[in-house]
């Protein structure tokens, strides 16, 4: 009697365990980049942001920023680089209306941002990320969690036909903040699917 009665109280303590756990998991879920993501692609864009002169400058940051208000702003900035790699870098952050005015400041520092249709701004992260995977470069990590902010965007609503690189070939230019193992590794993947004439480099001495 007294090892049923055991027995009980084990099952019983495991169960309670395995509760607390899936509410644990549930809760670090909820609390997941992805999930705040797809929270916030619930509610309007307000404004969707591009560098007037990303294709001439290779490279810029593409800004979206959802809300019910400007007051408050979910934000996703994806760092192109139209030129060789990609998306490079990505965040998401929830900020006030001085935050984002800073961040739109810092940006618009170097880069003129200009308002763009969010399914040419989602049409531009498909086709590029497609373009620079093609020889062999992933985009950032959050990438695909971040992306989810374009909700229900369809990227096949904008024609536009994006020319990457320079005549056909990638250019990779080194950003500030590379170390020269990072370039060592870029231009061997490079070399490695495209041959030595199949890509241009562009690096500082």
């Amino acid at each position: 009697m007294a090892s049923n009665i055991a027995a009980r109280r084990a099952a019983k303590a495991n169960r309670r365990k395995a509760v607390v756990a899936e509410k644990r998991k549930a809760e670090m879920l909820e609390g997941s980049l992805a999930a705040r993501v797809r929270r916030a692609a619930n509610v309007p864009i307000q404004e969707c942001l591009l560098p007037e002169g990303l294709f001439e400058d290779g490279i810029g940051a593409l800004i979206l920023a959802r809300g019910t208000s400007p007051d408050y702003l979910n934000v996703g900035v994806f760092l192109v680089d139209v030129s060789c790699l990609g998306v490079k870098d990505v965040f998401f952050k929830s900020l006030g209306p001085e935050e984002y005015e800073l961040l739109l400041a810092g940006t618009s520092a170097t880069q003129s941002l200009t308002q763009v249709d969010p399914s040419h701004a989602r049409k531009l992260l498909r086709d590029v990320t497609a373009w620079s995977g093609s020889f062999g470069f992933s985009p950032h990590r959050d990438y695909a969690a971040v992306e989810a902010l374009f909700g229900d965007v369809s990227a096949d609503a904008c024609d536009a036909a994006f020319v990457f690189g320079r005549d056909g070939k990638p250019v990779y230019q080194p950003g500030p903040f590379e170390t020269p193992a990072q370039v060592r590794r870029q231009l061997e993947q490079l070399r490695l699917r495209l041959g030595d004439d199949g890509f241009e480099a562009v690096i500082a001495a």
